[in-house]
């Protein structure tokens, strides 16, 4: 006997839809899974043998022979379980016709208990492009897959709870989607009002978050530049539905989701630690996987203490950095993953920290200063739009008798309102925001006056700006005059974005 099942599996971040061909045939028992299965695939077959007698069935005494199709993608993980019984059962005459219509995924226990699984919204939805009629998995997946529309979804808790649904026992009704808000929270247990001076700071960041421009922090211990940091996704604009659900794929495959959350609600915020390895933050395994970088996607990705970073893992940033997508290439497969980020960096001057502190003295020698500040690479620097001092505070602002400043609330309002305007002037375009301008567009967006050309003309001869960074002092030009909400750039726009590619110069 024959039967023909289907399940699922990941490839980077996108389903592909795996057929389960289960043969039974006369000889001697055995039990034999064909492929390109991984350890965990090889494995099911106890956990399957198991979980079919424990839920009152009886497991074939014959030849039995599972092929995973197509054979030459690799099959990884353990949600293939499901399929398998679900095929030996129809193969042996214990399940009515009709199984193949529904995609089964799932890791059976040797009770036939079903477990949870990584990756079912990728499943669910290439589930539906294929024409599936529905999927049947974990009870504890179910909120995740009703977020695919037109896909009817069967939770069940068991093996047993799959024959009773197609013997009609098993009436499973679709829940309100009502609960699956991907809007962001209005309110933030921190706030830029907490942070006590910094104005200048606070500023750029504003700018950093009205187009999506990177942002690297130098100040000495001790300044608020983790807690400006951390501050920064209170004043980005909420995510739309369809970056709440790409986002929430990524998480999915890497079983991050939130304890009962199926979709992501706020944009990411991650700051891994300085010992991360290049497949930890850039991607990458044997099979590859999302690291840090596309963990971030539609946020921030903080890096505090640049320099303690291996200098090889930094300049691995570099292209998706440019390109907002990362490509992993592997002998036998080629993935890539969404990492469309904003990069916020923060270092000491120096190692001691006090480099250009009036309050503290520095303790380093001049080669122990050039020697740290190496190691973050000018081109690495120079993908950066923006570059600021962070100064210690003063007394006055240190004891709170200074000015707080701007709310979250109030810089995200003006924040909202520049990107609209992005939004609308660019929606012809293959890119959103200011951070995307370049080529023929930097110079259809954003025409410079006279005078503006010769402020510019000046920074390039007494800073000695690249090529590159003339482009991004345009860039940072225009998402300044949109949050001034003007038209056209104005010299003292282009003044403000010089200031901020100038700092470097007398830093690094």
């Amino acid at each position: 006997m024959l039967s023909r099942v289907k399940s699922a599996t990941i490839y980077g971040i996108d389903g592909i839809i795996i057929e389960v061909e289960v043969d039974l045939s006369r000889g001697l028992p055995s039990f034999d899974i064909v492929g390109l299965p991984d350890t965990a695939v090889r494995e099911s077959r106890e956990r399957v043998r198991a979980a079919i007698m424990n839920s009152g069935f009886e497991f074939p005494i014959q030849r039995i022979t599972i092929n995973l199709a197509p054979g030459d993608i690799k099959k990884i993980g353990s949600h293939f379980d499901l399929a398998i019984a679900i095929g030996i059962l129809a193969a042996s005459g214990q399940l009515p016709a009709g199984v193949g219509k529904y995609l089964y995924v799932g890791e059976l226990s040797l009770t036939g208990n079903l477990r949870g699984i990584k990756g079912v919204l990728p499943m669910a939805l290439e589930a539906r492009k294929q024409g599936l009629q529905g999927i049947i998995l974990p009870e504890e997946n179910y909120q995740e897959a009703l977020l695919v529309d037109g896909l009817e979804v069967v939770p069940v808790r068991r093996l047993r709870d799959v024959v009773s649904f197609y013997r009609g026992n098993l009436k499973i009704g679709r829940d309100n989607k009502a609960v699956l808000n991907y809007k962001t929270p209005e309110y933030y247990s921190i706030d830029f009002a907490d942070v006590k001076g910094q104005e200048e700071a606070k500023r750029a960041m504003k700018i950093a978050a009205a187009g999506k421009h990177n942002l690297i922090m130098v100040g000495p211990p001790g300044s608020g530049k983790t807690m400006l940091a951390r501050r920064l996704r209170t004043i980005l604009p909420p995510l739309t539905e369809e970056e709440a659900l790409e986002l929430s794929m990524i998480y999915s495959i890497m079983g991050l989701l939130p304890p009962g959350q199926a979709l992501m609600r706020e944009r990411p915020f991650r700051a891994p630690h300085h010992s991360i390895s290049t497949s930890g933050l850039i991607g990458g395994g044997r099979i590859p996987e999302p690291g840090e970088i596309s963990l971030a996607h539609h946020g921030t990705l903080f890096l505090d203490e640049l320099p303690e970073f291996q200098r090889n893992v930094l300049e691995m940033l570099r292209q998706p950095m440019e390109e907002g997508v990362v490509n992993i290439v592997r002998s036998s497969m080629s993935v890539t993953f969404p990492a469309d980020f904003m990069l916020i960096a923060a270092m000491n001057p120096c190692p001691c920290g006090y480099y250009g502190d009036e309050h503290h003295e520095c303790t380093c020698t001049g080669p122990q200063i050039n020697k740290y500040r190496a190691k973050v690479s000018g081109p690495l620097l120079d993908r950066i739009d923006i570059h600021i001092e962070v100064p210690a505070l003063t007394i006055d602002e240190l004891t709170g008798k200074a000015r707080s400043g701007e709310s979250s609330a109030e810089m995200r309002k003006e924040v909202i309102a520049a990107q609209e305007i992005q939004l609308e002037r660019y929606k012809d375009e293959d890119f959103k925001f200011n951070s995307g301008l370049s080529g023929k567009a930097l110079e259809k967006y954003c025409p410079v006056n006279d005078a503006g050309l010769f402020l510019l003309k000046n920074a390039i001869e007494k800073l000695g700006l690249s090529a590159r960074a003339y482009d991004r002092i345009l860039k940072l030009a225009r998402t300044i005059a949109d949050l001034d909400k003007s038209e056209k750039i104005k010299p003292d726009h282009i003044a403000e974005a010089i200031q901020y590619r100038s700092f470097d110069r007398r830093i690094f």
